[in-house]
């Protein structure tokens, strides 16, 4: 891993030297198909310093050249920068760079694969949030932006994209228009026998159209459905008629690659996403949703991010927080996905709860010294909490008022960086709230704040604690009566450690933040805990449902309530659930609670008979409803995990097509695949079959995970040297094989390596990318209680760099919660 971590001291000090004209990129990938390693990029800057010592990033092999104002200089490349002496300042300079470039397998730079089902080759970049440097010589930071002018060669008959539109194609090189300007991390390329398809979008006042295609590998074009364009249409007309800014990109192409990192990334005018967004195997609508969010999410940062960028990533939130908002705000103003703010409600605010609670949380607004920092911090605070914040404001401000303060920063800072600051004065153009105390209170503070009732006589009190400081909170408070239907909602503004609020009746359920409008744990006094443990399904209210569903979860997680209370909950109510993002949500939760908050002389009694129980839904399920496929998904982790000879015999009865309505496609087919090789209870005959009925890359991946699950210590020894190969896997293949070092059942078997972890730690970090080895640290990490204190031990022992450091907190956090919880039980 490479020490060229820029610090925000650095960037900060090009920023006072450099003025950026243009970037002039030739990238040449005519010999990707072939094992060639690396491929030539030619890459030219012009700009003015007022330094004459400056640095360009670059994290190629090698660099053949660099010329100043076309005049050749020796190269002073140390593998992560180009240094730059003796530069004439104040006058335009033109800084030439030919090096050579290293394809990636890790989803950094420029990822390469091939797809075996056909042979074909394909090439994507992601670069997001320092990695423009793996790719050409830049000056790789937000700030700093510049017209971008691409050619790129590629093999005969390929589909070549940038960020414009091609203008010119001469044999086998194409010319892209030139970008407006553009920060390097939004730099976009991909080249391969691509297919898409298109449709033309045309602004609803008629005063602009835009090409819309989606593109995908020719093996996975079956899959590109007509919901992708239909919804990205509407994310168009929906930003085009609230942010009163034109879109300024140009095309609106979406492409699907495999082995991606993430779920998405707001290239402008190529935008990227995960292939697993592409659905072969039968989705929910739960799944549709997501995907319509994720569309919109990152056409709002065309707006916010692309257009005005933030200029460091200390204020990162800034476009997430907000892209978060703007996914759910255009799904349910704009798509049949109506329920967006319920979704977030029910699973995106557990992410940000939960890690806002870890030892390495931090205000939205975060301090971030470096490029490494950065990475780490795209995460449940940057993302949910953010935008459940922004969701305050916006109610706090109006919406109208927000969206017009949205479009004044647009105009302001267009094609240019900002700050929070600039935003905030946008917006007292439109209110006259004191928008610098909701700042300080919510942006500058760490932790959720607990919310509990009580009830006295014909009083509410609220109590409100705090890991930081106390923030204030206005929010609905519904009283339900014994039947769960709703008598009174009051508006309560929540200010300081008691708040008193006169009430009616005799509340059978006390529902702080019904709505969801503030972000804060809320608790429940122990004749609600009562209710909703016998009638929860019965509140009619979705939103209400998710609120509650997400309380439970957290006081299960902070073992304030028995874990088989909440298994109870979730088996007697989840069913019957509508949402199938909280179905989904409550059964995921279910399964990590049985297997990581209960005692371990416990573990397999209540793993029996949680599998047992849920069999038993899905067997009562409805034949090719969503419930039923949710239910299927969580039989399978659920038999893979029972002690009992009858998960074995259940999953073959699945297999064998004996619950009808489940498909067995290929999803659902490896899943159990896997579950039975965690059991050992397949052959290798079986498994190799399955891979040449599914010749995909997914399903050579999904492969790996089978054959590697097989609970014998020969295999755990196999795979755990198997993954510390460096360069050797895909991070799809990394997961996957991290997923069959930890199959179910796999604790006796994963113990003896718990101390050789801590060995090989530090190389495990030198040896590979940072996106590999987080994954790898997280991956491998021993959940026993040894871990804690070697995990301690290592930190002191040396000097750990600040992204690895923060990433053992965080699983050593887990394990001690996990612990703490099982420790509370019985």
């Amino acid at each position: 891993m490479t020490d060229a971590n820029l610090t925000h001291v650095e960037a900060q000090a090009r920023t006072r030297a450099l003025e950026l004209s243009a970037y002039y990129l030739h990238l040449d990938l005519s010999q990707a198909p072939t094992e060639e390693a690396g491929y030539t990029v030619t890459s030219r800057v012009d700009f003015t310093t007022t330094d004459a010592e400056v640095f360009l990033d670059y994290l190629g092999e090698s660099v053949q050249s660099v010329a100043i104002n076309g005049e050749a200089v020796e190269p002073d490349f140390d593998g992560g920068r180009i240094y730059l002496h003796d530069l004439p300042t104040g006058n335009p300079l033109s800084v030439e760079v030919t090096g050579t470039s290293l394809y990636s397998r890790t989803g950094q730079g420029l990822h390469r694969m091939r797809d075996n089902a056909d042979g074909q080759t394909y090439v994507y970049s992601h670069l997001e949030p320092s990695d423009a440097r793996r790719i050409f010589a830049c000056f790789d930071q937000p700030d700093l932006k510049a017209i971008v002018n691409v050619t790129m060669t590629a093999p005969e008959g390929w589909t070549v994209l940038s960020n414009q539109p091609a203008i010119s194609t001469a044999g086998t090189t194409t010319t892209f228009a030139p970008t407006p300007r553009l920060s390097t991390y939004l730099t976009s390329f991909a080249a391969g026998p691509y297919v898409s398809k298109q449709r033309t979008w045309n602004a609803p006042d008629g005063s602009l159209s835009s090409e819309l295609r989606a593109f995908a590998r020719a093996s996975m074009e079956e899959y590109l459905d007509d919901e992708i364009l239909d919804i990205t249409a509407r994310g168009m007309d929906f930003f085009h008629e609230n942010y009163g800014f034109p879109y300024p990109w140009g095309k609106y192409d979406s492409i699907f690659v495999p082995e991606y990192n993430l779920g998405a990334m707001e290239n402008p005018g190529l935008v990227t996403f995960t292939e697993k967004y592409l659905f072969r195997s039968k989705a929910t609508r739960s799944q549709h949703a997501g995907r319509t969010n994720t569309i919109l999410h990152e056409m709002s940062h065309m707006w916010f991010g692309d257009l005005v960028t933030p200029r460091w990533w200390d204020d990162l939130w800034l476009k997430e927080s907000f892209a978060e908002f703007m996914g759910a705000d255009a799904s349910v103003e704009a798509t049949p996905y109506t329920e967006a703010w319920t979704n977030f409600a029910g699973q995106r605010k557990n992410w940000a709860y939960s890690q806002d609670q870890l030892p390495t949380t931090h205000p939205i607004k975060a301090e971030i010294p470096d490029v490494d920092a950065a990475r780490q911090n795209f995460d449940g605070i940057t993302y949910a909490k953010g935008a459940s914040v922004l969701k305050q404001l916006v109610h706090y401000v109006g919406r109208d008022n927000f969206y017009a303060g949205a479009r004044d920063y647009f105009k302001a800072h267009a094609f240019d960086a900002a700050t929070f600051g600039d935003l905030l004065t946008a917006l007292r153009s439109h209110t006259d709230r004191d928008l610098d105390a909701w700042a300080h209170a919510w942006l500058r503070t760490w932790g959720p704040d607990t919310l509990t009732p009580r009830v006295e006589a014909n009083t509410l009190i609220i109590e409100a604690t705090a890991d930081d400081k106390l923030r204030p909170h206005r929010i609905d408070v519904t009283l339900f009566d014994a039947d769960l239907n709703p008598y009174s909602t009051l508006d309560v503004d929540v200010n300081g450690a008691r708040t008193e609020v006169p009430i009616t009746g005799e509340p059978a359920l006390v529902l702080l933040n019904d709505n969801d409008h503030t972000y804060a744990k809320v608790r429940f006094d122990k004749t609600s805990l009562a209710t909703l443990r016998a009638s929860l399904s019965s509140i009619d209210n979705e939103l209400s449902r998710a609120v509650a569903w997400t309380a439970l979860w957290n006081l299960t997680r902070d073992g304030e309530w028995p874990v088989e209370d909440y298994l109870a909950t979730v088996l007697a109510h989840a069913p019957a659930e509508q949402n199938p993002t909280l179905l989904t949500t409550a059964f995921a939760n279910a399964a990590y609670a049985a297997g990581h908050y209960t005692p371990e002389a416990m573990r397999d009694e209540i793993r029996a008979k949680y599998a047992d129980d849920v069999w038993a839904l899905l067997k009562a399920a409805e034949a090719g409803s969503d419930t039923q496929l949710v239910l299927a998904r969580a039989a399978i982790g659920a038999l893979a995990a029972t002690p009992e000879k009858a998960g074995t015999e259940r999953l073959r009865y699945l297999l064998g097509g004996g619950v009808a309505g489940v498909e067995l496609d290929p999803d659902i087919r490896w899943a159990v695949l896997t579950a039975l090789s965690a059991r050992d209870a397949v052959t290798a005959e079986e498994l190799e079959e399955e891979k040449r009925r599914d010749n995909t890359l997914t399903g050579a991946a999904a492969y790996l995970g089978a054959r590697y699950a097989t609970p014998d210590a020969a295999t755990k020894r196999e795979v755990f040297d198997l993954l510390r190969e460096p360069g050797r896997w895909s991070n799809a293949e990394v997961d996957a094989l991290l997923s069959a070092f930890n199959a179910p059942r796999s604790g006796a078997l994963t113990e003896p390596f718990a101390q050789e972890f801590f060995e090989v730690l530090g190389q495990i970090w030198e040896d590979h990318p940072i996106e590999i080895a987080n994954r790898l640290v997280r991956g491998l990490y021993p959940e026993l209680p040894m871990a804690l204190e070697a995990t301690d031990a290592f930190i002191a022992n040396g000097k750990v760099p600040g992204a690895l450091r923060r990433v053992l907190l965080e699983v050593q956090d887990a394990v001690r919660r996990a612990l703490e919880v099982q420790g509370r039980q019985g």
